[in-house]
């Protein structure tokens, strides 16, 4: 009978429900108690004891692969980032590593349109001031007037260049790899190189992978490439912005604000400066968020466990 350890956190609230079906073919689980995701350590108690596991975004490094070994047989990822797995450790010692691809860019880029139209409209801003007894018309834009940066012009990325036009906005992209010409004549986006991008845009959205290439790409340097008035929303990975960097940025004015779904320390630090800053919003790594993409996420989970552990899935 294999045994699977389960921690990716959208799962386990629901597993009443996916119990059954699992125990149908066979699979006994292990349930940890998870907040955000398992570390090293967390991960290494566990080692030896079971032969495939469902997560969320854990910490698979390569000590803790070789140390699950021989058992584990597969990784299957809950949603579609990787970069906390290493995937060359799961190649090199013939462990599946199963994810679902393009699993929440609808959701994804529909947060990144809110957070534009929030910071444009300045909604939550007039909210917060009428609650406090004010009648204070704040000044806003029409998203027509505005210029947005798409860094990484992927899924996610073409997504929010597609709504950003349909609301009248000029769209810069950048990203490492040729995008598809007929997109960008499609879309009208224009791909040019980050400086310029940075240097041009009113809104910047980060929607690149987390990988040795994007690691801190949104630093001193490159957020002194930003307009004064200009608002960084990171829906991707934290690790992208270098988040000390960017609260210098913000409390100097060096940039005019941001939206963050994701940092590098998460949950996010009670004693984090972004807290008190009213010029960010911030969210729970939560830009996933719908119950249809995660029904989706969740049987295509299932359904790479049980074919690394050469199970076939019943239809």
């Amino acid at each position: 009978m294999p045994t699977v350890l389960m921690t990716a956190p959208y799962m386990i609230p629901f597993l009443d429900r996916f119990r059954p079906a699992l125990a149908e073919y066979g699979i006994d689980l292990i349930v940890p108690n998870v907040e955000e995701r398992m570390e090293e350590e967390d991960i290494l108690k566990y080692a030896g004891q079971f032969d495939g596991t469902i997560c969320g975004d854990d910490r698979y490094t390569a000590r803790v692969i070789e140390a699950c070994l021989p058992r584990l047989k597969v990784i299957s990822k809950w949603g579609t980032g990787v970069d906390s797995i290493d995937a060359e450790a799961c190649s090199h010692f013939g462990v599946k590593l199963g994810r679902t691809p393009n699993a929440f860019t609808t959701p994804v880029a529909d947060t990144v349109l809110g957070c534009m139209l929030a910071f444009a409209r300045r909604g939550p801003w007039m909210d917060a001031a009428m609650k406090r007894g004010e009648w204070k018309k704040i000044p806003g834009r029409a998203l027509s007037e505005c210029t947005l940066g798409v860094i990484g012009v992927g899924n996610i990325g073409k997504a929010v260049t597609r709504r950003a036009k349909a609301f009248g906005m000029k769209v810069l992209g950048t990203d490492i790899i040729e995008i598809d010409h007929v997109f960008v004549s499609e879309s009208g986006i224009e791909m040019t190189n980050l400086e310029t991008l940075l240097s041009n845009s009113d809104f910047v959205s980060v929607n690149c992978d987390l990988n040795p290439t994007s690691y801190h790409l949104i630093n001193a340097d490159t957020l002194g490439r930003m307009k004064p008035t200009a608002i960084l929303i990171n829906t991707a990975r934290g690790p992208i912005v270098e988040e000390n960097a960017l609260v210098a940025a913000l409390s100097s004015g060096q940039v005019g604000g941001a939206a963050l779904d994701v940092f590098e320390f998460e949950p996010l630090p009670l004693d984090s400066p972004l807290l008190k800053m009213d010029n960010v919003m911030l969210a729970p790594h939560n830009s996933n968020s719908s119950p249809a993409a995660w029904e989706r996420v969740h049987w295509s989970t299932i359904r790479n466990l049980l074919d690394g552990l050469g199970i076939e899935m019943k239809k």
